[in-house]
């Protein structure tokens, strides 16, 4: 797997000889940069995992890349690392608000079931604080659980 040419907005770049990464600024409420947070992502796992793993993390990146646009009033990065064993993505934002993990209605089709596919679905999860505002983040294995 090769180092993927930056784009605008992004930074890649080697983190070690066989992990990459890269790193996507996402404007506010710019709800266009989830499908192209999905194709570089695609792209990055293009030779990565096991068949399903990379569509599980496509899918669990534009419901974190979703959230941080939608429930926030600035900007946030997207940052993602792949290694052969294991990727991780991670969406800090600048509130200090954390995210809840709760059930979605039943009458609402299209809100309130993120974090419950991130759960449901990631190998491990977590919310990082930071100075200003928070992470949350998702690990998935290459290997199927």
């Amino acid at each position: 797997m090769g180092v993927f040419p930056a784009k605008a907005g992004e930074e890649a770049d080697t983190i070690t000889e066989h992990a990459h990464r890269f790193r996507r600024r996402l404007g506010r409420a710019d709800l266009r940069a989830v499908p192209e947070a999905r194709r570089e992502l695609r792209e990055l796992l293009r030779h990565w995992g096991k068949p399903g793993r990379s569509e599980i993390a496509e899918l669990l990146t534009s419901e974190l890349v979703t959230n941080a646009l939608l429930h926030t009033d600035d900007e946030a990065v997207l940052t993602a690392v792949v290694e052969p064993g294991g990727l991780r993505v991670e969406v800090r934002d600048f509130m200090a608000r954390r995210p809840e993990l709760r059930a979605p209605d039943a009458q609402d089709d299209t809100h309130g079931r993120g974090l419950v596919l991130v759960q449901s679905l990631a190998d491990a999860w977590g919310v990082r604080p930071h100075g200003v505002g928070k992470s949350v983040w998702f690990e998935l294995g290459a290997e199927a659980a």
